[in-house]
């Protein structure tokens, strides 16, 4: 009896092992802006403010290294079992391999374009990062530091999670919340998840371990509701990866969760390594759900806690042991450790500190929040609609009319603000955070100055500080000119500016835009007022700048200009918006070519150089 007792032990250890071993090679299967090494040993997490990779040792629990690895890092992932890591790099379009032992960058992979998620197979001899623009999925080598190949996936593709056979990768739209499933051996989509019109802003996904399931955090972002009644909604949906499943696609209204707490902006989603919890943050409202996983393919999560953390939490992730749950604050600079069973805080550590003066960090921090003083109901932030500065995609239905969300970035060259221009600085926007859409109690004391009247710059120092912070997004070079311009942007530019289609004389300039600081600003009226029943300001608009268009459709005050293409054609009334009706599909396709290399170089010092006015505050 003892010796079927010790085979039954050496069993069930060996079986607990395996179990084990298969959950830390599944711990960084989804995307995310922190990870943990498969052996627990050190943590990685990206700082975008910073462009620093931090590392920790988490049995010392101190910061080993701050690594530099360029603009804007985002998804951050341990290859295989090593203590290797590969960091999407955003802004400066490559992805980095860092040792974390060593803390330094080892190599650097150049992509064509705005990679933001990056997984790693269990080996480590293959990572999967996405393309935000294009849409693609890369098959790195990162040993080789080579590039194998390029599966185009839809359109701005952020999260993306690796099947625990490595047979798949699911991959997220951005904008539209759609999820597709791509065969890695064939490079085709195999399944797919539609969202519906109002899903938006899904950057994350991450798959249960041991169940066909996936999570997926986005917001609905309800664009008919003028006045912001339950205009952004919080979601995780629930998907399941089993093609024979009757219902594919569960969305939990986060803000109906608990007795009807309302959170905004679910930025990450992690599930424990036994499947049994899932933990979803809250960027807006600084939250944190920790949820059990129900196997009912109905309810899918209920509340086991809710916690208040940090400014900003943008990262959640459990240890591969299960034993740590540990959040990423990423506007205070911190990751904080809990025990995953009691949810007591067991440390905090200091990753990074802010670059930019402490007047850009309170505007970011007030830009980020869905609180009291910015929100009072806590469904919307500013960065609701422009997070980092991007637009949303979205087209609303606001009380003056349709009206497209705008970029952000090079705004402090083109104040003023809006398609109506009827803001000439941002501290405005206390209209914006005292009315109906936001109902907050506001950063100003005191009566408001009517909008382009006197400034109520000066008036408030959050004010001010939020108005600094919003102005300092700065423009990115096209990807579609890294090399010059093409042939056909060449033969582009000069229809541009030709006489002929008169495109240069509303756009031109350095920022390719007439809009200026100041109170003569032209608006013009190409044709486009009469296409919504509901305007209320128009017909004649603001210029927009055309730098970065190759990555801001739709297009238009009322974002019914799909294309750069039809901008030109189907959109352009009467030749109202520069004469075009004449040009061959040959001169359009050259001339929408030249807008896609917009800017290929920085405007800035050619802006400074005409004497135009940028607006710090």
């Amino acid at each position: 009896m003892k010796l079927v007792a010790s085979r039954c032990s050496s069993w069930l250890l060996a079986l607990i092992a395996v179990v084990v071993a298969a959950n830390m090679a599944l711990a960084a299967t989804s995307n995310g802006l922190l990870d943990i090494s498969a052996d627990g040993k050190l943590l990685a997490c990206s700082n975008r403010d910073s462009g620093t990779v931090t590392i920790v040792d988490l049995g010392k629990r101190e910061k080993l290294h701050e690594v530099p690895v360029g603009k804007h890092p985002e998804g951050v992932s341990f290859l295989g079992g090593s203590h290797e890591l590969s960091v999407a790099v955003y802004a400066d379009d490559r992805v980095a391999i860092v040792d974390g032992d060593a803390g330094k960058v080892t190599r650097q992979i150049d992509v064509f374009d705005e990679p933001y998620g990056v997984v790693s197979n269990k080996d480590g001899g293959r990572i999967y990062v996405t393309l935000d623009y294009p849409g693609q999925v890369l098959e790195i080598d990162p040993a080789a530091g080579k590039i194998l190949r390029a599966i185009d996936a839809g359109k701005f593709i952020r999260g993306i999670a690796l099947t625990s056979d490595e047979s798949r990768v699911l991959v997220t739209e951005y904008y539209t919340g759609a999820v597709v499933a791509l065969d890695l051996a064939s490079g085709k989509a195999v399944d797919q998840w539609p969202g519906v019109t109002n899903d938006n802003l899904a950057r994350q996904i991450v798959l249960h371990p041991t169940r066909p399931k996936a999570y997926l955090p986005h917001i609905r972002s309800k664009v008919t509701a003028v006045h912001g009644e339950g205009s952004i909604f919080p979601y995780v949906s629930v998907l399941s990866t089993d093609a024979q499943a009757e219902k594919r696609r569960t969305r939990i209204p986060m803000d109906a969760f608990l007795e009807n707490l309302v959170t905004a902006n679910p930025w990450e989603v992690a599930v424990s390594p036994d499947g049994s919890q899932a933990t979803v943050v809250f960027a807006g409202t600084d939250d944190m759900f920790v949820c059990n996983v129900l196997d009912d393919n109905y309810r899918e999560l209920n509340n086991r806690q809710y916690m208040r953390v940090g400014k900003n939490p943008r990262a959640v992730r459990y240890s591969p042991d299960g034993q740590l749950l540990v959040i990423y604050n990423a506007l205070d600079f911190e990751v904080v450790a809990y025990d995953a069973n009691s949810l007591s805080k067991q440390f905090t550590i200091e990753v990074t500190q802010f670059p930019k003066s402490e007047e850009i960090l309170l505007g970011k921090i007030l830009f980020y929040s869905a609180n009291q003083p910015m929100a009072s109901r806590r469904w919307i932030s500013c960065s609701s609609c422009h997070p980092d500065g991007d637009p949303d995609g979205k087209t609303w239905h606001n009380p003056e009319g349709l009206r497209n969300t705008q970029a952000l970035f090079g705004m402090a060259w083109t104040h003023p603000i809006h398609w109506s221009a009827d803001r000439d600085e941002v501290q405005d926007f206390e209209y914006t955070i005292r009315g109906n859409l936001m109902q907050g109690r506001g950063l100003l004391r005191g009566t408001l100055h009517k909008e382009l009247g006197d400034p109520n710059s000066g008036r408030s120092r959050e004010l001010d500080a939020l108005a600094a912070y919003t102005n300092s997004h700065e423009f990115s070079l096209s990807p579609h000119a890294k090399g010059g311009l093409s042939d056909a942007a060449k033969r582009g530019k000069e229809v541009f500016f030709s006489a002929e289609t008169k495109c240069a004389t509303c756009h031109g300039g350095p920022l390719y835009c007439d809009s200026q600081p100041g109170p003569m600003s032209p608006k013009h009226d190409v044709g486009t007022g009469g296409d919504d029943p509901g305007e209320k300001m128009g017909p004649a608009y603001d210029t927009p700048s055309l730098l970065g268009a190759y990555r801001t459709a739709p297009y238009l005050h009322h974002g019914k200009a799909a294309t750069l293409e039809e901008l030109l054609t189907s959109c352009n009334k009467d030749d109202r918006h520069g004469q075009t009706s004449h040009l061959s599909a040959e001169k359009i396709g050259d001339l929408a070519a030249f807008l896609k290399s917009l800017p290929y170089e920085d405007p800035a010092p050619a802006a400074q150089a005409a004497g135009l006015k940028k607006v710090e505050r």
